[in-house]
This record gives C-alpha cells, structure tokens and sequence, in this order.
C-alpha cells in the first residue's frame, strides 16, 4: 500500500502561484482561481495507478505527474471545486486512506532577510523561475517537508500579502520558497504561508 505524504485541496490558484507552476507543467494548463488538488505519494510508481483513478473518476485535468527518485506527485484541476474533490475522493478510495493520513508538514526552516544586498539578489536571480527580486527587497524563506506544501505555503502568502513570487520547489526531499517585497508585506507572508501549513497539519 503506498504511503500517503500529502493531499492537500487548493480552493483557489493564485496568480503568480500559477505562473510560476505553468513555466515547467507539462500536462494541462489551469486557470486562475480554478480549484487544484496536489497528492505525493511514496513509492513514486504508484502515482501512475491513481492518476488513472482520479481522471476516471472525475471531470478534472491532470497538470503534473512526475516519478522521482523516492516519490511520485500529481496535480489536477477543474474550474468545479466539486469535481476536484471527487477526483481526490477517488484516489481517496483507491488507497484505502483519509485525508488526515497523509503526513503533517513539518516547517525545517523559516526566516526573513531585510533589505537584501544587490549582490545577495543577483546570486538568487541566477537560479530561479519566478519573479527577480530586487536589492533592498526584502526575503521570506521557508523550507518544509514534504516538499509538496511549498505550493500551499505560496498560495496562501499570495492571497494575504502583496509579494513576489521568487521561486518554490515542491518536487523532491524538502520544499523550498522564496518571496520577495516590502517588509510588511513579507511579514505577512511568512504568517500567512507558516498559519497554512499549521492548520494543514492540525486538519
């Protein structure tokens, strides 16, 4: 039976959220404020099985579907949030598993940086997807596991605080984000993306 490491309903995509997703999505492209569900799962293969489950058992769209070295991810969407939900209701049933039996995200690490150097922005510039971030821009940085709540962390910073969406990696053993602004804004961030994945663990 696989392991169950996230299932995680997003009501709605934010737009730098999914801007930055679609620049190396492969499958079907969402819309924003469409609804999204993201599963992780371990053994990686057996993603395969329920991604067949899921786009038979609902009206949805599957975005990504990847098999790394330990861990298999699927993402799908569908301007119904009631067709999402049924879709991961389907996976739900396939593996015998209830939402709250998937793993507890676990924050590894969170920080802010104020007023970031130019030279400190240009190295993080060199390697990222998102937006650039600017010197004096300040930085909120989060690390989590399993990597898959980097995107609910972002989605949710979005809603609440007017940044920039920097990058976010949630493929992999630990997630990782950055988002970049003022830093009232980024505070805002950083409480709204931490409170996200507290209230994820404690569902």
């Amino acid at each position: 039976m696989a392991d169950l490491r996230s299932f995680i309903f997003i009501d709605q995509l934010q737009p730098q959220t999914l801007a930055y997703i679609a620049t190396w999505m492969r499958g079907h492209l969402p819309r924003r404020n469409m609804a999204a569900q993201i599963i992780e799962i371990a053994p990686g293969l057996d993603i395969e099985a329920l991604t067949d489950v899921a786009l038979k058992g609902a009206d949805v769209k599957a975005g990504i579907l990847v098999v790394e070295r330990q861990f298999g991810y699927l993402e799908f969407h569908a301007k119904s949030p009631a067709e999402v939900r049924a879709g991961a209701q389907a996976v739900l049933d396939a593996l015998e598993a209830r939402p709250e039996d998937a793993t507890p995200p676990k924050i590894l690490g969170s920080s802010i940086v104020s007023r970031v150097d130019r030279q400190h922005a240009f190295l993080i510039n060199r390697n990222k997807l998102g937006s650039m971030i600017l010197g004096g821009d300040s930085l909120f940085l989060l690390e989590c596991q399993p990597a898959s709540y980097a995107i609910l962390a972002c989605n949710e910073a979005e809603k609440e605080a007017n940044i920039k969406v920097i990058d976010y990696r949630m493929i992999g053993a630990n997630g990782r984000l950055y988002l970049a602004g003022r830093e009232a804004e980024i505070r805002a961030a950083h409480e709204a993306a931490t409170r996200a994945l507290e209230l994820q663990g404690a569902a």
